[in-house]
Order: structure tokens, then sequence, then C-alpha cells
């Protein structure tokens, strides 16, 4: 019973790691691409004409 339990709980530890890893990968990802396209908004800013 302890066996199953001790299982158990080392696959739910290994799957939290994982999904934290994959979810600061992710981040760090899309702040990226959410920087590039706000220094291509500031640099298209002064094209533009009111």
């Amino acid at each position: 019973m302890n066996e199953k339990l001790y299982k158990k709980l080392g696959r739910a530890g290994g799957f939290g790691i994982a999904i934290g890893i994959i979810e600061i990968v992710v981040g760090i990802i899309l702040g990226t691409l959410t920087i590039i396209q706000g220094a291509k908004l500031l640099k298209a800013k002064v094209d533009i004409m009111f």
C-alpha cells in the first residue's frame, strides 16, 4: 500500500516540475515576442500623421 502511494507521489512531483519548466519557457518566449512587437510599434510611431 505504501509503495503505491510512494510511486504516485513521485510521478505527481515529476509532473509538477515538468509543467513548471514548460510554463517558464513559454513565459520567456511570450515576453520576448511582446517586447519585440512593442519596439516595432514605437518605431512605426514616427510614420503616423494626424
